[in-house]
């Protein structure tokens, strides 16, 4: 029976599964009776396209249930082209353009040094920059349109450079030229927004069953205060204004503060994101990777919790243009355990007090940073000093 929903599943008979077998195709999933000409009804989605679909899932770093929602269209949608198929461009004012060959032109430009943002595969004012500075060095009218002859040229001198994570060095950069002081910067926190309510506990502030969304704002309130005593902006992210600020304003961190939820209750622990990729834990953002591992040995040395360690992930939320970001879990509300410690306020200040100070060894200097666990609020402070102790100092 037909599903009415934007979705396509298992047992779905539609005319919209055929594009779908192609799409899947077209994206590099190599699998028998999936073409539409291989099969008596192509129109129907049966258990060669739902093992199609949990491949290409299972590859992108998706939830992998076979389902071709919106975020595995999405997915699906980006990787039909390849490098070379099309004209890549920015045009003010309207979506930008989003695919695997954009990704791929982000990587050639990465390579030959000429961009250094993160690899999120959208074409917008920091990948047309750059393209233009590098047909500028080619002797091609700087444009920052890249047509057949920009790709031309670029395969031309890609023989001669080996791969290399130069995109990373512009944040590695801004991170070395800048104070220890977390005074002045610029921090995003976000926060999840469920309701589902946790079994059986309550949150002894209010009374009222725990939620991710009354975990995650009694957290990131308290994280607010803190870094804001110390001297930092902390503001929600705005992707309209990143996209058009110049990399040296932009935010220097986002956090997403989350609780999970699992129908298996013994799933316990807590847990970071970076963006990178899934089936190789490569980064994509090393400083969001960096900010995801100092987060979890802090909380998992200040609490009783299990760490699940730091994974990498293709969410949108991680990959912000130009700004490292970071995603932590703290915990199943859906475990008593879990649970009966975040409904604790003494406890989610002792979270909140450890991502600050994991915030805070984020912007030290080796020879600076301290063991895992051994920093207070009180040592913080000796990397922001009060303004009235900067004018004595001099600094």
């Amino acid at each position: 029976m037909p599903t009415y929903d934007n979705s396509l599943r298992r047992l779905d008979s539609s005319r919209r599964v055929v594009p779908l077998r192609e799409a899947l195709l077209r994206a590099g999933v190599s699998m028998s009776y999936l073409a539409p000409d291989a099969v008596n009804d192509p129109t129907v989605f049966d258990d060669h396209v739902d093992a199609a679909v949990r491949a290409f899932q299972q590859s992108r770093g998706l939830i992998v249930d076979g389902v071709a929602g919106p975020d595995t269209q999405r997915a699906l949608a980006e990787a039909q082209f390849r490098f070379g198929d099309r004209t890549l461009a920015y045009t003010e004012d309207q979506p930008a353009v989003r695919g695997d060959d954009v990704a791929e032109l982000q990587r050639h430009l990465s390579h030959l040094g000429f961009y250094y943002g993160h690899i999120d595969g959208e074409f917008g004012v920091r990948t047309r920059y750059a393209v233009a500075e590098l047909q500028q060095n080619l002797g091609i009218p700087g444009s920052g349109v890249c047509d057949e002859h920009t790709m031309t040229a670029m395969s031309r001198v890609n023989r001669a450079i080996s791969p290399s994570q130069a995109f990373a060095l512009r944040d590695y950069e801004r991170l070395d030229r800048s104070t220890a002081a977390l005074r002045g910067r610029t921090i995003t926190l976000n926060i999840g927004r469920s309701e589902i309510p946790s079994a059986h506990v309550t949150d002894r502030l209010t009374g009222q069953p725990l939620t991710e969304l009354m975990v995650a704002s009694d957290v990131c309130a308290r994280v607010e205060r803190i870094l804001n005593e110390f001297g930092a902006e902390v503001v929600a992210y705005d992707a309209e204004a990143s996209s058009q600020n110049p990399a040296d304003k932009l935010p220097s961190l986002n956090v997403d503060i989350h609780c999970d939820w699992l129908d298996q209750p013994a799933a316990s622990g807590i847990a970071a994101f970076y963006w990178g990729l899934p089936s190789s834990g490569e980064p994509r953002s090393p400083i969001g990777q960096r900010a995801a591992i100092l987060l979890v040995k802090e909380l998992a040395a200040r609490t009783d919790m299990n760490s699940l360690g730091v994974h990498a992930r293709t969410w949108d939320t991680l990959k912000l243009p130009g700004i490292p970001s970071v995603g932590i879990d703290l915990g199943y509300l859906s475990n008593f355990h879990d649970a009966h410690r975040l409904a604790d306020p003494v406890f989610r200040q002792t979270v909140a007090d450890s991502i600050v100070i994991a915030i805070q060894r984020l912007y030290l200097l080796e020879e600076e940073d301290q063991p895992t666990g051994t920093l207070v609020l009180d040592d913080v402070s000796r990397f922001n000093p009060a303004e009235e102790q900067r004018r004595v100092s001099g600094l």
